[in-house]
């Protein structure tokens, strides 16, 4: 691997937070050792299974070429954390908290020392008793938006992995007494600056909101009814705060755990800090994230290729598991019970354009379909032969695939991880592989990025580059114009086919952001990241509409932004700082 395979944008993200550094602050790493320290360390857990213990140097290098060729990166702890002294690998964690003070805090604690890792953090706070109510001891409680905001000024105070701030979701149901006081939270600037915040909704509530009717809020502490609410107007108000700055998102608490592999072990209260994880409580999950841009060959998918990276990826992220120093012991016990992996993918964007594809047409719904199924169904494969080697994950008698397995029905064959597929945001792997994030559209086709260390990456996509030059029509009164607007959309100078297939977030209608999470949420076992990009002039109805259809169609949450409604800005275009986007845009949800 050579320096001149990685972009400008890939080499300055690599060196402020990946490289390691000596205790004078210079870097003494190349991206080539990088990767080599990596695989070296993930490729060593193949010594604790003994049909593997002579091919750990094959299984180094095979990690290696995975990365250093860019087919597949994992999670951002791993790259920094594999082979260090931290050895904390994993990207995403979920922990409880019970309606009592010292509970509240040891899971700050908790949170506090998985932060130092470099990992995000998600939490229900559904079991705090609501605002007003008695405690014990004298007085009454301030609520669970009160211990939000605890948890928030704690995050801030310490960065994520020593490089970025602490990432939370925080999570309420919908039957919750202090519903309304959450979901208006973050309506206020400056608040809650390190949550994302979903709403837990229910099956019955959204049936209740179609039907107009009332539903029941519920003081958890007691079991017992407080009073009915208007779903209808819980609704309106939610879809009005997500319109007026993209908080809350929503997740689908039903839909998630219809999908938990291992419901005798627990309920899904949560998901990760970025929205696509669910998870028990004490779980963690690592990541990975395929290059699908690196995958077309002649204009048609080489899936002769992409079979082999799905398996060494598998490989590599169960043997993470084994590698990875948790932070708790509690993270440790439920991990190796379920061996949950998130295998997913980036680039889907810059794939579609390299096989002449709209984004916003059934061909690329079709064609998401394909590929996800056909990733999934080798990750299952994959997962099914290294059990074969090294046993079931723990708690596969208590699953739900030991009784009905869309997979595996009708013979013996057992699986290594409870979950396998998850697509994440992607948000700086995707720039060291200068592909799109997840499943993202474009952005914009030229773009500037400011990132937490105050530098700036400066973006133009590099095939409409090349299309624009064979095409005979690069010049500088166009550039200038794509500089301007981000779009090509309106500058008829370009032609119509060209026009029609780079396409990016903001000129796609909201449906097609949501049919295609969908597309791929039929072969994901987790959950996507994912935000439906609205133009700035959108209506609060078609927030209602797009959280109504993404529940219909299977989706395990959703989340939107309207452009130009959040402050804080960190993508914008080079030449309109007026028409801007947030960060949030590349680490949400579902």
């Amino acid at each position: 691997m050579k320096h001149s395979h990685l972009s400008k944008n890939a080499l300055m993200i690599l060196e402020q937070r990946y490289l390691k550094r000596d205790d004078k602050g210079r870097i003494i790493e190349t991206p080539e050792k990088l990767f080599r320290r990596v695989a070296k360390n993930v490729a060593s857990a193949d010594a604790k299974y003994k049909s593997q213990k002579k091919n750990i140097k094959r299984a180094e290098e095979e990690f290696y070429n995975l990365m250093a060729s860019l087919d597949f990166l994992p999670n951002s702890p791993t790259l920094i954390n594999a082979g260090r002294k931290l050895q904390q690998l994993a990207g995403c964690f979920v922990l409880p908290i019970e309606d009592d003070i010292s509970s509240i805090f040891m899971t700050l604690h908790d949170s506090a020392l998985i932060h130092k890792t470099g990992a995000g953090t998600g939490f229900n706070f559904s079991n705090l008793r609501p605002k007003g109510d008695i405690i014990e001891s004298a007085g009454f409680t301030s609520g669970p938006v009160s211990f939000m905001k605890v948890f928030d000024a704690a995050t801030g105070q310490i960065k994520l992995g020593g490089t970025l701030r602490g990432a939370n979701m925080g999570i309420l149901n919908v039957d919750h007494p202090d519903v309304e006081e959450f979901i208006t939270i973050k309506s206020r600037e400056n608040t809650l600056t390190n949550f994302n915040i979903s709403l837990a909704v229910t099956d019955k509530f959204l049936n209740a909101v179609a039907k107009d009717k009332d539903y029941n809020l519920i003081n958890y502490r007691t079991k017992k009814f407080v009073k009915k609410e208007s779903a209808s107007r819980i609704f309106r108000i939610l879809c009005e705060h997500a319109w007026l700055n993209g908080d809350p998102g929503v997740i689908f608490i039903d839909t998630i755990n219809k999908s938990n592999p291992t419901p005798a072990l627990g309920t899904i209260e949560s998901t990760d800090s970025c929205g696509e994880q669910p998870l028990l409580p004490y779980e963690s999950c690592n990541l990975g994230s395929i290059n699908l841009s690196n995958f077309v060959k002649d204009g048609t998918v080489d899936f002769e290729r992409l079979k082999g990276v799905v398996r060494s990826a598998v490989h590599f992220l169960d043997n993470v598991i084994d590698m990875c120093n948790y932070p708790l012991e509690a993270n440790r016990k439920f991990v190796e019970q379920n061996r949950k992996i998130g295998l997913g993918v980036m680039g889907f964007a810059d794939m579609l354009i390299k096989m002449n594809i709209a984004y916003d047409s059934d061909e690329a719904l079709k064609t998401a379909e394909k590929v996800m199924k056909f990733i999934s169904n080798e990750a299952d494969n994959s997962s099914v032969a290294i059990a074969g080697q090294r046993g079931a994950f723990p708690a596969w008698n208590q699953s739900v695939y030991n009784k009905k397995s869309r997979h595996f029905k009708g013979n013996h064959a057992v699986l290594r991880n409870a979950t396998r597929t998850t697509i994440a945001p992607t948000g700086t792997i995707s720039i060291i592989a200068d592909v799109s994030s997840g499943i993202e559209p474009l952005f914009a086709l030229s773009y500037n990025r400011s990132t937490a260390e105050g530098k700036t990456l400066i973006y133009f996509n590099r095939q409409l580059k090349e299309k624009l030059a064979d095409s005979g029509i690069y010049t500088e009164e166009i550039i200038e114009k794509i500089n301007r607007e981000g779009s090509i959309k309106n500058i008829k100078e370009i032609p119509e086919e060209i026009r029609n297939i780079f396409v990016i977030g903001s000129d796609i209608e909201a449906e097609w952001h949501v049919k295609m999470q969908a597309a791929f949420q039929t072969y994901v076992d987790n959950g996507i990241s994912k935000t439906v990009t609205l133009p700035k002039d959108a209506k609060v109805e078609d927030i209602e509409k797009i959280f109504m259809m993404a529940h219909e169609l299977g989706c395990k949450g959703i989340s939107i932004y309207r452009s130009g409604s959040k402050e804080g800005q960190v993508i914008y275009l080079s030449a309109n700082k007026d028409e801007q986007i947030t960060l949030s845009n590349f680490i949400r949800r579902k």
